[in-house]
């Protein structure tokens, strides 16, 4: 009867145990959710030009936006102070700033959201006793990163408030890349949780997995640096560069090295070359799988990741050809947080659960 007891009792606390990995996995699945907005609000904010609107940082009291026509024309007047406004927008009408003030509200507001939809959430499991043995030092390193990626974009906001109306590439790139370095964590955090054990694919096949992933954020960094320096206004032509696959050019700037951060040209050549190597990737992870009969799931992830790269592909080919539209501009972004999410995706179904 002991015995009998002491089963019965540990079937309820795995029981318990899984339905409290279950909802901390799809709690984490939501915050990635909200984590790949803001990435594409950011878009759309940089793209409307409308980054620089609010010319200073209050992470408490500019949770409330300017209601009266007083404090519009105060915060109007601020923005009259800086390089935007004297060197691109000079004789901009209120209802024309209070355009570009709200996109890049929407976007700090949104943050701020993302933050209390992770703290709050994160309080009450661990009071509860919800977190999975071993999780609770990740997930308080997950809010960590995402305070400093506020931080992190006040820094960007900054370099274009001193004496040109751009942010640093450098910056900009930095910014973005942490956001999806978030982004991507969550997801993989979640899929731990919320998947069963399994065995993974092979080593080799892991590994290229890994790598894949790795490409995805090189490839992320260089469509950060393309703009950075909007490079992707120019030479907006395909497949040709400047009449030529491999355009001449390449590496005028000296030192050399500058040129793959500060060079228009090599920069959104490397991001073109960077396309085509992941979707060659794309499709050697679908034949690898196949050929090492790697399992239907991590065939099927290695499938979704091709069909995102492909789609990748075309998106940005049209936002090249059309010269950066704002819709097409944020649909790129937009779909290149999904690669990577089909990366992430891949690369977990390769590993396995244990």
């Amino acid at each position: 009867m002991t015995l009998l007891s002491g089963i019965s009792n540990s079937g309820i606390a795995a029981s318990a145990g899984s339905r409290n990995a279950r909802a901390v996995g799809l709690w984490l699945l939501v915050i990635a959710g909200l984590v790949f907005a803001l990435v594409v609000v950011g878009g759309a904010t940089r793209l409307t030009q409308s980054g620089l609107s609010m010319v200073d940082w209050r992470p408490i009291t500019g949770v409330v936006p300017p209601l009266t026509g007083e404090q519009w024309a105060e915060e109007f007047d601020a923005y009259r102070q800086y390089p935007e406004y004297k060197l691109v927008n000079r004789g901009m009408s209120l209802d024309e700033f209070k355009a570009i003030f709200w996109w890049e509200y929407a976007h700090r507001l949104l943050g701020r959201l993302v933050g209390i939809a992770f703290a709050v959430p994160l309080i009450v499991f661990l009071v509860r006793g919800m977190v999975p043995p071993g999780l609770a030092p990740r997930l308080v390193g997950l809010f960590l990163l995402g305070g400093a990626q506020g931080l992190l974009g006040w820094y960007m906001v900054q370099s274009g408030l001193v004496s040109e109306p751009d942010v640093s590439q450098y910056r900009l790139t930095a910014h973005l890349t942490l956001a999806l370095i978030i982004f991507a964590a969550l997801i993989w955090t979640a899929l731990d949780l919320l998947r069963h054990a399994r065995p993974g694919a092979g080593a080799g096949l892991r590994r290229f997995a890994y790598a894949t992933v790795g490409l995805i954020f090189l490839q992320i960094m260089m469509g950060g640096l393309v703009a950075g320096l909007d490079a992707g206004r120019a030479y907006n032509t395909w497949p040709l560069m400047a009449g030529a696959l491999v355009p001449p050019g390449l590496f005028e700037i000296t030192p050399w090295w500058l040129n793959l951060f500060e060079s228009t040209l090599t920069v959104q050549f490397n991001h073109r070359v960077g396309a085509y190597v992941l979707t060659f990737a794309s499709i050697g992870a679908v034949v690898w799988s196949v050929r090492t009969q790697a399992g239907a799931s991590t065939q099927r992830a290695a499938l979704m990741l091709l069909v995102a790269m492909v789609l990748q592909m075309l998106i940005g080919v049209l936002t090249l050809i059309y010269e950066v539209p704002v819709s097409l501009g944020v649909l790129h972004q937009a779909m290149g947080a999904l690669v990577l999410a089909a990366g992430v995706n891949f690369a977990h179904r390769a590993r396995g659960r244990r």
